[in-house]
């Protein structure tokens, strides 16, 4: 941790392989870092307990549709009859040094991939046109990337110009024994139904005839197993985590129900 930074409470995360390391040496050596993987898999926690264990702020955007590189640099606003310049969060998070997470980053318009190139080789510089003003990062200032290349495949997807920008790391679904030792970790609701809900959820990812447009994800889980924790019938627990948010198609809800009795 940086002498003088603040101490930072360090969120939960159990590494499922060496992302961790690879984590600290991106930052220590200045490198832009891409994490590709599924929904739920763990990708914004892993970036939330490095900030923490590296002693930085961490600044996060979570990009969609309408994201543009003015709403990340920032704009001028009229205030009491003044003109004045607001940073966006990508300014911010220049200016202060922090690690800056662009969530979901495919889903941004293609004007914020032009605006963080800069930032992302040897430049490491912003800049910031509307100002006629160029920032460098400092040292301690860090760009962590992620998105879903299964989601929408062929309508969002980054450049390969722009993937070679990165260090990259991919992230899937832990297997049971690990991820039952996340939903244990994050919900305190005992080993065995931790592994009760970790081997259903191998099941539905493996049960091609329910042709889900998403897998049950790990966050899913853990929501179950909150609520099951909390008092909740397991049954109950599982029709609001993950029967409701996986599927309205009454034929797919009752075979996940089945396979929910069997497991719960």
């Amino acid at each position: 941790m940086n002498a003088g930074a603040p101490a930072l409470a360090l969120p939960w995360y159990r590494a499922v392989g060496q992302e961790k390391e690879l984590f600290a040496q991106a930052y220590r050596q200045r490198l832009p870092l891409m994490l590709k993987g599924p929904t739920g898999c763990g990708k914004s926690r892993l970036v939330e307990h490095m900030a923490a264990e590296l002693g930085r702020p961490l600044v996060t955007v979570a990009c969609h549709d309408d994201t543009s590189a003015v709403d990340l640099v920032g704009r001028y606003l009229v205030q009491g009859g003044d003109t004045v310049w607001q940073d966006g969060p990508l300014t911010r998070a220049v200016r202060q040094g922090a690690i800056l997470y662009l969530d979901e980053i495919a889903e941004a318009r293609p004007d914020v991939i032009v605006v963080i190139h800069p930032l992302t080789d040897h430049r490491r510089a912003l800049v910031v046109e509307r100002r006629d003003e160029v920032l460098s990062a400092p040292p301690e200032f860090m760009l962590v990337v992620s998105w879903n290349p299964g989601y929408q495949r062929g309508l969002k997807e980054l450049k390969p110009s722009t993937r070679q920008r990165f260090v990259g790391a991919s992230f899937r679904y832990p297997g049971p024994e690990v991820e039952a030792e996340i939903i244990a970790g994050e919900t305190q609701c005992g080993e065995g139904l931790a592994k009760r809900l970790a081997a259903l959820g191998k099941k539905l990812r493996s049960a091609d005839a329910l042709a889900l447009v998403e897998a049950p994800s790990t966050r899913a889980l853990v929501h179950v197993a909150r609520l099951i924790a909390a008092g909740l019938p397991p049954r109950m627990a599982a029709e609001a985590g993950l029967i409701e948010p996986l599927t309205d198609d009454p034929d797919v809800a009752a075979a996940l129900r089945e396979l929910v009795a069997l497991a719960l």
